[in-house]
């Protein structure tokens, strides 16, 4: 809901607070007191954030997210979260959009249980959701399997240190995209890359992305569930780099390139 690592373990600490000062034998149900009061607390976050992200200095991408504890509750939890190209996608939608969306398609919840939720009808909810709906179709809910990321990312890499245009050109999509986001705190494009063209002349540029290249170190990782690079200096992570891939799982659609270091601290 909130694509901030720190707001969402903001929001789970105020939950536990209230549900510690709460009577239990006041709560009927649960389950929907828990999403009523969470989904409630993650829309007033979103819509006080808005001015904050119309001033953000270039594009606002989500904070990736990355677990290496090795924990099999933990690892369960990162199989469930939501590949980062999706984030991006629901950072599109409206916040009622995102929640309806999201208590729909990722929880399951029926229309009449989302409006007690929300506070709107059922017939509203269900608009909601058919518009919010046709807003993510150009995105798959399920994240790629490792195996089928892999090779292409240890190859994208490997193009991308070496200046290798034939390469990049064999590997990204027509319609590439590549967003920058580095919050004012790092240079980076303010806007959109937008094609093949001119992505592979930012990533061949001897001039631009210099650290990534030559600085940093870079590791593969599992960020949001999915194969991604990771860049970092002395173990700390300078920047992440996920990538989107077509639909035919062939070549990049989009990357994404998260430097703004107040984004990372969801990265290990």
């Amino acid at each position: 809901m909130l694509g901030s690592v720190s707001d969402a373990e903001d929001a789970a600490q105020d939950l536990f607070a209230d549900l510690y000062a709460a009577d239990s034998r006041n709560i009927k149900n649960p389950k929907a007191y828990l999403a009523k009061w969470t989904m409630n607390r993650c829309l007033n976050v979103l819509r006080s954030s808005r001015r904050k992200r119309e001033l953000y200095v270039g594009e606002w991408l989500p904070e990736p997210f990355s677990e290496s504890s090795g924990l099999p509750e933990l690892e369960a939890e990162q199989n469930d979260s939501l590949s980062y190209a999706y984030q991006v996608m629901l950072e599109k939608l409206t916040p009622t959009e995102r929640a309806v969306f999201l208590l729909r398609e990722a929880f399951e919840y029926d229309y009449e249980e989302i409006a007690d939720i929300l506070g709107k009808s059922a017939t509203n909810c269900r608009k909601i959701f058919s518009r919010a709906k046709a807003g993510m179709q150009d995105v798959s809910a399920a994240a790629d399997t490792p195996l089928i990321r892999s090779p292409i990312v240890e190859k994208f890499v490997e193009a991308f240190q070496h200046y290798d245009v034939e390469r990049l050109l064999e590997l990204l999509a027509q319609d590439a995209t590549m967003i920058l986001d580095g919050g004012g705190r790092v240079n980076s494009a303010i806007h959109p890359i937008l094609g093949r063209k001119r992505v592979i002349a930012l990533l061949t540029s001897p001039k631009a992305l210099i650290k990534p290249r030559s600085v940093w170190s870079h590791s593969l990782t599992l960020v949001n569930s999915e194969t991604n690079i990771v860049f970092s200096e002395d173990g700390v992570a300078r920047g992440v780099l996920c990538i989107e891939l077509t639909p035919e799982r062939d070549r990049i659609r989009n990357l994404y390139m998260v430097l703004n270091p107040d984004k990372l601290h969801g990265v290990q």
